[in-house]
């Protein structure tokens, strides 16, 4: 064999790259390696940027700047484990900057982020994944994002890792994710609980505190409380209070315990394993407002159960809520004031805080923190709300000298006699002895719309008592509420309406708020969709349209319009607006009578008023003056009372679409008695008769068809002067059955004199037989056209009929003081109804029997109670049941 030659070795391709040591001391550099396509780069590249961006938020700026954002997101899902784990530390180190947030949401990684939590993962992996997420869920769309991309099942899952920086960061992001009700109420189905109460057992306290403030949320849907309960979570909790060394863990402790309370099941588990206890210890002895804050906060959870309420009452709550009252955080009053508002439900409670919380919660209407002053306001509505209760005189307030009932319907309250004041409540005379009502309509100024409608309540509650009323209204209250009643907020519209139903109850209130514009926003209210603002505006105009002058006013507003529009609908009507409408009705009885077909005793029939006949309600009623102008034509008869002397101008202002004039306030000498003397009477009827030409009466001016005198208006054009037509005659009824019928002691012996007078001058006897020769149409159309009007005065009728006659009883009736009613039946058929007192009385000018002087029905004179009267005929029936005209 030959010699062997050494082979030489083969010279490298030329296309081949010899390896290379990179360093580079430019971050810029760097980034650019990120789209390397070598995983050895890649990782050493990612690794770089991680260590510089752990320097600081500037260098998270810069590799913002230098574009790194976006190839690192591809690198996120890179085969390489090491390459793919570097990128995740760098996000998990970049989401801190906001900026880098906001890119990254552009960007939409948060799927391959999500990605990343998958079991077969490393825990580094898993680390740095759920830290991203952590800082990615602070912000509100990030947080929809996370939960759309089914982030919240693989955190909860790491919740059971066995490293505490993962179990940290993953408890953290469902912290951030439950703030959202949608997270929230999904966390029960993923049994997310036990994992998060087993936190609580960690050594590291972020976890705890984390852990707790979780369960602080998802504690508020009743699914979780549940959960948390079965799974022994309340023994937990517990324990966690009575360990002084977690003591930085009870405030959050306590607030998942209030929240617990709201489950009657898991309250019962508290108080049997003294938990309540421990919350009153937590509220006296606690030096940290945060402590106290929760721990009236748990009492108020507590205290909506009424055995809670009784053994927080045993172990003498109240002293620690006044005592709490008193704290210098804004925070631990609020929630001492409402403690108290929740325990006011207990009467033996409410009596000790009526006697020594008032003024504490009056100092703190007058607080800078207008949220401190609604809570005190709140608590001031509720022990200003009467309760039931027995308790005696001295157990009240043994210095007061008498007892009385409580004057608010359906309430056992004893208030006490509050010497120079009159009945007072002991929370109302508390209020008033503190000075309280002042800051209380102060309150009515505050923007917070609860304080508002609290104070409100409050005032409306004590308002009952004259006395505060009173006051109420030398401090100002209409004026204050005027701004509560344009509130765009319905609770407080509705307070303060009802607030007004129950302060303007007088007569200078209601004149009051009349003059300061508060009619106008109490009418809009009544449009409101909500049904009780309708109530609560309905009832205040009822109490406002007593008087005739804001009857007026809102007739000018288009009340009756209103609350007839909510009448007629089925499901806006209440009782409230049926009495707001029949109390305007009362100032306007033309229109009550055509629409009802019915006056009471109590409405007076005064000058001005006309039976126009029976119409529709919706149909508007024309005023007097309308249908004076009006040609006469074959419509029925528009009767009118006036008693008005021919000798004295018969002026009357005529309410805006009201149909009702009011008399000039010129009232004769005589009083209600506006009948001509004797003397008058006769030489005013021999004048029509001797000089019929001549005559300057209004009435016959008119028969004759005169010209009216014109008159010019405010805005320069001529209109017709017009004056109802003058009743001479029925002047002298009213004057002689002043004289005949007035004096008659007895009742019964007055309505038959009455009844009599009031047939004879209609025509007299009527027999049934020769009731169509009576030719009393005939009469009624000659008047028509003598007078160029449907509209004919009562008294120029001398053939009537069932309403005629009926209408001239009440209408004298009520001129000497007797009760009487006017009903209208079908067919011209009308009655009067008297009742009949079994004692004589005498009659009396201008007023009706007091409602006391009548006798149970079984007492009347009658079988029946009433007593009848056809004046048609003239027969007299003792043993009938109905006063019929």
């Amino acid at each position: 064999m030959g010699k062997k030659i050494k082979k030489e070795a083969e010279p490298p391709h030329k296309d081949v790259f010899d390896p290379l040591t990179v360093e580079s001391r430019n971050v810029a550099t760097v980034v650019l390696m990120l789209n390397s396509p070598e995983e050895e780069i890649l990782a050493k590249a990612c690794e770089g940027i991680y260590r510089f961006a752990l320097k600081g938020e500037e260098n998270k700026t810069t590799l913002l700047e230098l574009g790194a954002v976006e190839p690192l997101t591809k690198l996120l899902t890179h085969e390489d484990k090491i390459v793919r784990r570097n990128a995740n530390m760098i996000f998990g180190i970049l989401t801190s900057n906001s900026d880098v947030k906001k890119l990254l949401r552009e960007l939409d990684i948060l799927n391959s982020v999500i990605a990343q939590l998958a079991p077969e993962e490393e825990v580094i992996i898993h680390e740095f994944a759920s830290l991203c997420l952590a800082n990615m869920s602070a912000e509100y769309t990030s947080k929809v994002q996370i939960f759309e991309c089914g982030g919240l099942e693989p955190l909860v899952r790491l919740l059971s890792s066995p490293d505490p920086d993962v179990k940290k960061n993953s408890i953290e992001c469902i912290y951030n994710l439950v703030q959202d009700f949608q997270c929230r109420a999904t966390l029960p189905e993923l049994n997310a609980i036990p994992p998060i109460l087993e936190l609580l057992n960690s050594e590291y306290p972020i976890i705890q505190l984390l852990a707790l403030k979780t369960l602080g949320i998802v504690t508020n849907d009743k699914e979780s409380r549940v959960m948390l309960r079965d799974n022994q979570g309340v023994d937990q909790l517990i324990k966690i209070l009575e360990t002084k060394d977690l003591n930085d863990l009870h405030i959050e402790a306590l607030l998942v315990i209030a929240n617990c309370l709201d489950d009657m099941d898991t309250m019962a588990l508290i108080q049997q394993t003294g938990g309540l206890k421990k919350l009153l210890t937590f509220a006296e002895n606690s030096a940290i407002p945060d402590i106290q804050k929760n721990a009236a906060k748990a009492i108020t959870k507590a205290a909506y159960n009424s055995e809670n309420r009784k053994f927080f009452h045993e172990q003498e709550v109240e002293k620690c809520l006044i005592a709490l009252l008193g704290s210098e955080n804004d925070g631990t009053k609020i929630a001492a004031s409402q403690a108290i508002s929740a325990m006011c439900e207990n009467t033996d409670s409410k009596k000790v805080f009526n006697t020594q919380g008032i003024p504490q919660l009056i100092q703190l209407l007058k607080s800078d923190n207008e949220e401190v002053g609604e809570a005190a306001a709140l608590a001031l509505a509720n022990l200003t709300t009467c309760s039931p209760a027995n308790a005696k005189k001295s157990e009240w307030n043994e210095s007061r000298e008498s007892c009385f009932q409580c004057p608010k319907s359906g309430c056992g309250n004893q208030p006490v006699y509050h010497k120079g004041q009159g009945p007072l409540l002991p929370a109302h005379s508390a209020v008033a002895e503190a000075d309280g009502i002042g800051p209380l309509i102060n309150i009515l100024a505050s923007k917070r719309d609860g304080a508002i409608a609290y104070a409100a309540t409050a005032l409306t509650n004590m308002a009952t008592l004259e006395p505060l009323r009173v006051h109420m209204q030398t401090r100002g209250i209409m004026q204050a509420l005027l701004g509560p009643l344009h509130s765009a907020n319905t609770v407080v519209q509705s307070k303060a309406a009802l607030a007004v139903a129950a302060t303007a109850s007088d007569f200078e209130a209601r004149t009051e708020l009349r003059n300061l514009g508060g009619l106008q926003p109490l009418v809009e209210l009544l449009r409101s969709k909500n049904s009780e603002v309708r109530r609560h505006a309905s009832w205040a105009v009822m109490v406002c349209a007593g008087d005739e002058l804001m009857a007026t006013e809102f007739f000018r507003l288009g009340t009756l319009d209103i609350l007839e529009e909510i009448n007629l609908s089925v499901t806006r009507q209440n009782k409230f607006s049926e009495a707001a409408y029949n109390k305007l009705l009362n100032n306007n009885l033309s229109l009550k009578y055509s629409q009802t077909g019915y006056l009471s005793s109590s409405n007076i029939i005064s000058d001005g008023f006309y039976d126009y006949g029976r119409i529709n309600r919706g149909t508007k009623l024309l005023p007097l003056k309308e249908l004076c102008l009006q040609e006469p034509s074959g419509l029925r008869t528009i009767l009118l009372i006036n008693s008005k002397p021919s000798d004295v101008k018969n002026n009357y202002h005529y309410s805006a679409g009201t149909g009702s004039p009011t008399e000039e306030k010129s009232e004769p000498t005589s009083g209600r008695n506006t009948a001509l003397s004797s003397k008058s009477a006769i030489k005013e009827r021999a004048l029509r008769k001797s000089q019929p030409k001549q005559d300057v009466t209004a009435l016959e001016r008119k028969a004759k068809g005169e010209k009216e005198e014109e008159k010019y208006t405010g805005e320069g054009s001529p209109e017709k002067e017009c004056y109802p037509p003058c009743d001479p005659d029925f002047c002298v009824y009213v004057h002689e059955v002043t004289k005949s019928i007035l004096p008659i002691t007895n009742i019964k012996e007055q309505i038959e004199t009455l009844a009599k007078y009031v047939a004879e001058k209609m025509g007299g006897k009527v027999s049934k037989e020769k009731l169509n020769e009576f030719n009393w149409e005939h009469h009624i159309s000659e008047l028509k056209f003598q007078l160029k009007s449907n509209v004919i005065p009562i008294g120029l009728i001398k053939k009537g009929i069932f309403y005629h006659r009926a209408l001239l009883f009440k209408a004298l009736a009520d001129k000497i003081g007797v009760g009487c009613s006017l009903a209208r039946g079908e067919y011209g058929r009308a009655w009067n109804e008297v009742k009949l007192l079994s004692e004589t009385r005498k009659g009396v000018i201008g007023g009706v029997p007091p409602l006391e002087s009548t006798l149970p029905v079984s007492d009347y004179f009658t079988e029946k109670g009433h007593y009848i009267i056809s004046s048609l005929s003239m027969i007299v029936n003792n043993s009938s049941c109905i006063c019929i005209f």
